[in-house]
């Protein structure tokens, strides 16, 4: 994109990020859009475009849509696409095929990895503030109460790069990681497999399909534009150059098409399936973040959506203390709210894997007469069918006010939902919309500035927050354009009703990224703001 011209000695930035992966990429775009200064720096050529994540979700759709490219990117996905776990004779013994979408996109979706990394990396184009330089790798650093100071190998040779922050999406071998002396404590499975993608869809079945065959387990995923994954474990013995010789990726298409020699290949590649949780997601200035700071197999298809959680969370903090917002204390709060979420989702992701290969012959034949009892009873199978059993990001503790209630779990420390909502000029859109990638305090039928004082209202005017009042959506027949400063939306689908009909609390302090940071009613909401501010570490309150 450009090359790296250093003045004065070195080259100033408020952020530096190692690696333009899809998780250096989304955050890049995210202080894009906010206006910091960032720099990109990738010791490879050229974006990875080899197999890699085929299943992307909804709140990494929502965090697309946040920074413009959500639409650009959903062409290329199959939205609802279901996950079935096959026996060797054919029978599913458990089908994940979720079709809610309170978060405003569709639960699961399969897409091509490489494609989207494209999009996030075009999308920087639009700032001239963030640039990305290829053929150049972080070799060293340090910090000072300050700032980080880089050394940066490229073309031309070593550049000191001086910034207020470096953000390490470099990867599950992270040279800043190992540079911080962190632990990577986790395990590899013992078992490696073959990655197979080939064009025009020879199966042409919709959704991905998990066999547990005795003899070689194996994937099959329809994917957009024509293209099909195999994924194939490899036994034993074998190696990847024997396993890509003709003669034997022939005999493996064979267990999965009728006629192998038909096939037009596009890539195959090995891995192994790795978990891995680093011991700190922050030291000072620096931050881990995607594959940097954890790593899991690929059986609940979390690993690359995990990545973009860490996006989601560090990106508006980090623009937001580069800008002087809040002080740096609130960077302390993406480990405390994202660590361990991502162990959750590696727990998940290993006993996935053991359920779809165990260890041994016996647990699959136990799996298989368990699971024809378990898939008559309903609540099971909806458990299944819905999703229900993966872990959502909640938060106890970090930049929110916790309010724990009796009998159900507060929202607060929760994404919040995203329904269709109509504008008093006639559109009907996705909530975060009108909303904007900033804070958002909403309430039910009232301005949420109500009983909100002066002091309060215009701090949060300066942090760019919006306000938003909920209406029924045929009230907004009445409607004029309203008190300046005040959004005003019709609930289209009857959701918001219903969501705030559940709570005791009418007014929604939302942060950037979509979490519920604080609840409050309407005469408490003075109160309710400050704390919310010192939780977000805002200087003088």
């Amino acid at each position: 994109m450009s090359e790296i011209v250093a003045t004065d000695g070195a080259v100033k930035t408020r952020v530096l990020i190692s690696g333009a992966g899809p998780v250096g990429l989304t955050i890049a775009n995210i202080l894009g859009v906010a206006g910091v200064e960032t720099l990109v720096v990738e010791k490879l050529d050229a974006l990875i475009d080899y197999p890699r994540a085929i299943g992307l979700d909804d709140e990494a759709l929502r965090t697309f849509q946040s920074i413009g490219v959500a639409h650009l990117i959903e062409p290329h996905t199959t939205p609802f696409h279901w996950m079935r776990f096959m026996t060797s004779k054919g029978r599913c013994w458990a089908s994940i095929e979720p079709k809610t979408d309170e978060f405003g996109w569709s639960r699961r979706n399969a897409f091509i990895q490489p494609q989207a990394d494209a999009i996030l990396f075009e999308a920087l184009g639009r700032f001239p503030h963030v640039k990305v330089v290829f053929s150049s790798m972080l070799t060293d650093f340090t910090q000072t109460g300050d700032k980080v100071i880089a050394e940066v190998q490229g073309p031309n040779g070593v550049t000191k790069i001086e910034a207020d922050f470096l953000v390490a999406a470099d990867g599950g071998r992270s040279p800043v990681r190992d540079k911080l002396g962190l632990g990577f404590d986790g395990a590899t499975a013992p078992n490696q497999w073959i990655v197979v993608d080939v064009a025009d869809d020879p199966v042409g079945t919709p959704n991905i399909y998990l066999v547990c065959d005795s003899e070689r387990p194996y994937v099959s995923a329809a994917l957009p534009h024509g293209i099909r994954r195999f994924e194939f474990m490899v036994m034993p013995g074998e190696t990847e150059e024997y396993l890509t010789r003709p003669d034997v990726m022939r005999g493996l298409l064979a267990k999965v098409v009728a006629d192998p020699d038909q096939i037009r290949l596009i890539r195959q590649r090995q891995y192994s399936h790795n978990s891995r949780l680093a011991s700190r997601f922050r030291v000072g200035r620096v931050m881990l973040a995607g594959d940097a700071a954890h790593i899991m197999p690929v059986w609940q298809g979390q690993g690359y959506n995990s990545g973009i959680r860490d996006a989601a969370n560090l990106g508006w903090k980090l623009a937001a203390v580069a800008q002087g917002k809040f002080t740096p204390a609130l960077l302390d709060t993406y480990e405390i709210e994202r660590r361990a979420h991502a162990k959750a989702m590696i727990d998940l992701s290993v006993t996935a894997g053991k359920i779809f290969n165990p260890p041994k012959a016996w647990m699959g034949t136990l799996r298989d007469a368990l699971t024809l009892v378990l898939n008559r009873i309903p609540a099971v199978k909806r458990y299944v069918l819905e999703m229900r059993f993966k872990p959502m990001p909640r938060f106890d503790a970090g930049a929110i006010v916790a309010k724990p209630r009796k009998g159900r779990a507060s929202p607060i420390g929760r994404l919040f939902i995203q329904p269709r909502v109509t504008t008093v000029d006639g559109r009907t859109v996705r909530m975060d919309e009108v909303i904007g990638p900033t804070f958002a305090i909403v309430s039910w039928g009232i301005d949420p500035r109500l009983y909100l004082s002066e002091t309060e209202i215009e701090r949060w005017t300066k942090l760019g927050a919006v306000f938003v009042r909920v209406l029924p959506e045929v009230q907004l027949a009445t409607e004029t354009a309203g008190a300046a400063g005040l959004v005003t939306v019709g609930d289209a689908q009857g959701r918001l009703k219903e969501w705030f009909g559940g709570e005791d609390d009418s007014i929604v302090f939302l942060r950037p990224d979509r979490v519920v940071g604080a609840m409050s009613g309407p005469q408490k909401v003075t109160e309710t703001s400050r704390a919310f501010l010192r939780a977000l570490s805002f200087p003088g309150v």
